[in-house]
């Protein structure tokens, strides 16, 4: 009786051997082959591993681990980085373009404006002052206050 169950035991050992064998082919160097696989491959695989992981995981090898792990937050599909080498450059390149080019057609519209507005005159300025004294306004800590002593709106 204890042989049977020894004999059993052995043959479940060898079937697990062969199976982990047959997989451990399929998921070496995986990482560098898996944009290479059509995705009926890449499935399989997948299914596979998914199976292996099932069961004890002492038993799997270093190369199905570093598969599983691979497929499950590997950097492909919808993980893939969307920044590739040397597109920093790119991208400090193009702000520094947008923001040239800002200050260029900022230097052109200052250049070419026409004078200041009738609200930049001293004149102007000194009527807003009166007209708010005459209003009240700001009474508490503004011009309209007692012994009020800024130049109100005046900017020049």
């Amino acid at each position: 009786m204890f042989r049977a169950i020894a004999t059993r035991a052995q043959t479940g050992v060898r079937v697990l051997g062969r199976r982990n064998a047959s997989t451990n082919v399929s998921v070496q160097n995986l990482e560098a082959r898996w944009k290479t696989l059509s995705s009926a491959e890449q499935n399989t695989i997948a299914k596979q591993l998914e199976e292996v992981q099932k069961g004890d995981w002492k038993v799997l090898s270093t190369e199905e681990k570093k598969a599983a792990y691979y497929i499950a937050f590997g950097p492909h599909g919808p993980r893939e980085p969307f920044t590739k080498p040397g597109h920093t450059g790119k991208v400090v390149g193009g702000v520094t373009a947008v923001l040239a080019a800002s200050a260029a057609l900022f230097y052109v519209i200052r250049v070419n404006g026409s004078e200041k507005p009738k609200t930049f005159e001293k004149e102007w300025q000194e009527a807003t002052n009166e007209y708010l004294k005459s209003q009240n306004s700001n009474p508490i800590s503004g011009i309209s206050s007692e012994g009020y002593k800024g130049k109100g709106y005046l900017d020049c």
